[in-house]
């Protein structure tokens, strides 16, 4: 289930100033933007691509209503015969992405818009917004799950989440990047996710005595039952008469389905360590111990490097807000200008920073892998008609560090285009999976990273490489706009 809002003033001002601009001039020239980021989040050593199936509904929805036509004309800068051509306005271009839950790499365009100057400019900034957080989320999630080494992580940031969009979206984007199951109900019901939880300290405190409050949460949720066990005093209070009420469930034979304690403060090492001895001692070997208590992944991995005995996390705020790194850094670049002949003529942006500058052309992005085990060798961006031969040696450079090179000896790699086709001429012409089919996708892209990439301090770098086409296409536009003296 997508979301029908109506997104279509979630632009600058300027996209709508310049749309005016190229609408007043004959030439309404065809062209190509890449949407891409430059450096990985979180000093990740790679990203996961989210938010496609938000920006197929931005498009698909993409009108301009008649009180949007009202409210622009109140602002006495846009003419009249603009407002008309608004008003009737859809998107007729074309647009590739990569698909969500791939695992993604910077510099590599993750949505390519073909279309009329006019429209590939006023969708620029819906993109980039759901792009990026989206994004971010999912590779943060991804970050937290890969600590976790196998535990279940539970995302429950709704309530420390920007705002509902954020939360909802972000929760969505934390099920793609790995999250088992969210508090979020709205998710759950939007996209078809597991939703979990368990309770509040203000349930214990509601009832006379903690025990009383832990017996009648067993009668009501037998086959969940979860027990917040911080509220007074962990080992002298919490996890007695958590045992307490499990035994009684035992004996009634109700102890069925998942069960456990959640720990929410203080030392969590020490304490799981100490709960798991109490619940063994009494027989529930197979009792649950969950852990919150503002988690991220330097933590998780820390407690499990002590040898904390919990296999079940929730993580709230660090990841739905992506609280060290909260912006992803996704751009949107004007990359070809169709001309007259129907060709593209390269564009190429400047900068004195040499990260900053661009790609020019038509492009796509191939993945190498290594045919012996399938893992993921580099990833190639090339212009659209370049063509490759598996079965023929491939010498792949750094783009920037030429110097860099590996040569792939014929029948030794396997390649594969990532980018596909969404809108053909204005018509949608893929269907998003479900989140729990991209998951799965997410979780097998990052079986193909070596151990070393998926690190979480100074992971190996994946080299993203351009084709030989395409850089001998880039060096020939950086001389021609900086010849020798």
């Amino acid at each position: 289930m997508s979301t029908t809002q109506n997104l279509t003033l979630l632009t600058d001002l300027y996209e709508l100033t310049m749309m005016q601009g190229y609408f007043k001039n004959p030439v309404q020239e065809t062209v190509i933007f890449d949407a891409f980021y430059r450096t990985n989040p979180c000093g990740n050593g790679f990203a996961i691509a989210a938010g496609l199936d938000q920006v197929i509904s931005y498009i698909k929805n993409l009108h301009f209503s008649a009180e949007d036509i009202v409210y622009l004309r109140s602002l006495g800068i846009f003419e009249e015969d603009f407002l008309d051509y608004l008003s009737n306005f859809h998107f007729s271009g074309d647009i590739y992405a990569i698909p969500e839950g791939t695992v993604v790499f910077p510099r590599e365009p993750l949505v390519k818009v073909i279309a009329p100057i006019m429209e590939a400019q006023l969708v620029e900034t819906a993109i980039l917004t759901i792009i990026n957080h989206q994004s971010l989320i999912a590779t943060k999630a991804a970050r937290v799950v890969n600590a976790a080494r196998g535990d279940g992580i539970m995302e429950f940031g709704l309530r420390r989440a920007q705002g509902p969009d954020a939360g909802v979206y972000g929760a969505r984007a934390a099920m793609i990047g790995g999250c088992i199951g969210t508090s979020n109900v709205l998710t759950g019901k939007m996209f078809d996710v597991p939703v979990l939880g368990t309770h509040a300290h203000s349930w214990i405190m509601s009832f006379p005595d903690e025990y009383t409050a832990f017996k009648e949460y067993a009668r009501l949720y037998p086959d969940a039952c979860m027990l917040l066990v911080d509220t007074y005093d962990t080992l002298k209070s919490g996890v007695p008469n958590a045992i307490r009420v499990f035994k009684e469930m035992r004996k009634a034979k109700k102890l069925h389905g998942r069960y456990g304690i959640r720990l929410d403060s203080g030392d969590l090492a020490y304490l799981s360590k100490e709960a798991r001895k109490m619940l063994d001692a009494a027989g529930f070997h197979d009792a649950v111990i969950s852990a919150s208590s503002d988690l991220d992944e330097y933590l998780i991995d820390s407690l499990k490097t002590q040898g904390a005995k919990i296999t079940s996390w929730g993580v709230g705020t660090n990841l739905i807000t992506s609280r060290d790194c909260p912006a992803f850094g996704g751009v949107y670049k004007l990359a070809a200008l169709k001309t007259g002949d129907g060709d593209f003529m390269p564009k190429i942006k400047l900068s004195e920073n040499t990260e900053k500058i661009t790609n020019p052309g038509n492009k796509t992005v191939y993945r190498i892998y290594e045919k012996v085990n399938g893992k993921l060798k580099a990833d190639l961006i090339s212009l659209v008609d370049d063509v490759f031969d598996e079965s023929k040696d491939l010498v792949i450079f750094d783009p920037l560090e030429t110097w860099k090179k590996t040569c792939l000896k014929g029948g030794s790699y396997t390649m594969k285009e990532l980018m596909i086709h969404v809108f053909d001429q204005g018509q949608c012409v893929y269907e998003s999976p479900s989140v729990m089919d991209i998951r799965e996708h997410c979780i097998e892209e990052q079986n193909t990273l070596w151990d070393e990439t998926k690190r979480l301090v100074n992971p190996h770098e994946v080299y993203v490489d351009l084709s030989d086409r395409l850089y001998r296409m880039k060096t020939e536009l950086l001389n021609k706009m900086h010849p020798f003296d």
